[in-house]
């Protein structure tokens, strides 16, 4: 097993890392549509986009199948070591993360079926929240991808933006209820489908630092677990 040996042992590792690459691309881009188009539902109806929603969702869940024995294979195949270890493990974990992303877009899918868009368009920062947590997404796997320290890092002080967005809608929730301008059992739906979008932030901020663990060999213990 000499100079020859490892280096084909190398390449096939780098390809396959490659691949990895690839497919938690795919991964994530399946995400950020999912977010979009369920943020959209929350002041368009509908249906053929309600079903593309949780169309994407499904694929999701089978992406993450599909990459967890990815990963497992190549744990036990390859047996990479150092930070070829740390890359394929903070993959199993990113994967997680998306499913539930995944899964917090389609609640909110579901959350518009009993939401009157016409009464809430242009009036909340609900389509800026989307569009923040897309952001932190896109953002989160292109470091991984890159291996970019600073971009992940970005990503986990992006948090308070849609922290932020979150404190804003609900508190334009709170002014159309006192100026009845929404009916209360709306604005409880809206405000949940925020809550979702601050969890796919908290999502985010986990794949971010699993990114980080993957270059640094070092994980920050983070307050953001969402249970949902």
């Amino acid at each position: 097993m000499g100079y020859a040996w490892y280096t084909k042992m190398r390449l096939e590792l780098d390809k396959q890392l490659t691949r990895l690459h690839v497919e938690l691309i795919k991964m994530g881009s399946l995400c950020e549509k999912a977010i979009s188009l369920s943020a959209k539902l929350l002041t368009k109806k509908s249906d053929a986009m309600m079903q593309e929603v949780f169309g994407v969702d499904a694929e999701i869940d089978a992406k993450e199948k599909e990459l967890e024995s990815f990963c497992m294979m190549l744990l036990l195949k390859q047996q990479p070591v150092a930070k070829d270890f740390r890359e394929v493990s903070a993959a199993l974990k990113m994967v997680s993360d998306l499913e539930r992303i995944g899964d917090q877009a389609a609640d909110i899918a579901d959350l518009s079926r009993h939401i009157k868009g016409e009464t809430v368009h242009g009036m909340l920062h609900i389509d800026d929240m989307a569009a923040a947590a897309v952001k932190m997404v896109t953002e989160s796997v292109d470091a991984f991808v890159k291996g970019n320290l600073l971009v992940a890092r970005k990503v986990i002080e992006d948090d308070d933006i849609v922290d932020g967005l979150f404190n804003c809608v609900r508190g334009e929730l709170i002014k159309m209820i006192q100026e009845k301008k929404i009916e209360a059992e709306t604005a409880v739906d809206l405000l949940m489908a925020a809550k979702y979008l601050e969890r796919i932030g908290d999502h985010a901020v986990n794949l971010a630092e699993w990114v980080e663990y993957s270059i640094t060999g070092e994980r920050k213990n983070n307050e953001h677990h969402p249970n949902m």
